[in-house]
């Protein structure tokens, strides 16, 4: 079941019409995924899925900010200072047992949602954004290669072209543009109206009928799942091989240091 006593990283609250919001709750950090968030991003969808008295979950950020990608502070890091093999069997399960859940998910994205948090965001059925709101696939501003998802999801729903040059870039791209391009689904005019927004949508779809809602989504996420299944394993390769680069460590003293990085290629 997906209750509060089963999470640390995230805020657990169940609503009598079947509802139920998670939120991140790192505020200080942005939400930005330690080891044990990464870990719960891992299941929360699948506990949601076999919660029998849940019909529709919300997922949002605490604070200024839905998920600022991975904690790379040397006190906190999402790897959790395992070997990776925890890492990369985790980030095949986030975006995994989010396809396969049959039940609605609905992403109110405050603020940034970079890197993995975008991801998360983006796997979601329903993406509600604010003016405050930030997109982007910033793995490579940390010198690694965009290998949790991004390649799954971005080019599915904004384009292969548009999808390649944000991930190579790591650009950012604001609610309205991104409801504009397809990247989210609607826009509020205020950031105090994003979660009533969700809200609202999640009550509407636990109101309709369970076996319908989830014949209505299923098929797409059967052809994400098989995208999955073929780019995932060589993107997180890729990324695997990246994060052992030279770049990427000077990105993490960089990021400590708050300066630019310089990279060298190798």
């Amino acid at each position: 079941m997906l209750i509060a006593e089963n999470y640390h990283s995230m805020t657990i609250e169940r609503r009598e019409n079947g509802v139920a919001i998670v939120t991140l709750n790192r505020p200080k950090k942005l939400n930005a995924a330690d080891s044990v968030m990464h870990t719960e991003l891992a299941r929360f969808s699948t506990d949601f899925a076999n919660d029998d008295d849940l019909r529709a979950l919300i997922i949002t950020g605490a604070g200024r900010a839905f998920c600022a990608g991975g904690d790379f502070s040397p006190e906190d890091q999402v790897s959790g200072g395992d070997d990776g093999k925890k890492l990369w069997r985790e980030s095949r399960q986030i975006v995994e047992n989010m396809l396969a859940c049959e039940k609605p998910i609905i992403a109110a994205v405050n603020g940034y949602a970079l890197g993995l948090g975008a991801t998360v965001a983006l796997l979601a059925d329903v993406a509600v954004v604010s003016p405050s709101t930030q997109f982007a696939d910033t793995h490579v501003n940390m010198g690694i290669g965009a290998g949790d998802g991004g390649q799954v999801i971005w080019p599915f729903l904004i384009g292969v072209n548009r999808a390649k040059y944000y991930l190579m870039s790591g650009d950012k791209i604001g609610g309205r543009e991104a409801v504009e391009m397809g990247l989210a689904s609607f826009m509020v005019s205020e950031d105090e109206l994003l979660l009533p927004r969700a809200i609202e949508i999640a009550s509407k779809l636990a109101d309709g009928a369970p076996l319908a809602v989830a014949a209505s989504k299923m098929a797409v996420n059967a052809y994400l799942r098989s995208v999955s299944a073929m780019v995932f394993p060589l993107a997180a390769h890729a990324q695997e091989n990246t994060m052992a680069s030279a770049d990427h460590q000077e990105a993490i003293l960089a990021f400590r240091e708050k300066r630019s990085p310089h990279f060298k290629g190798r």
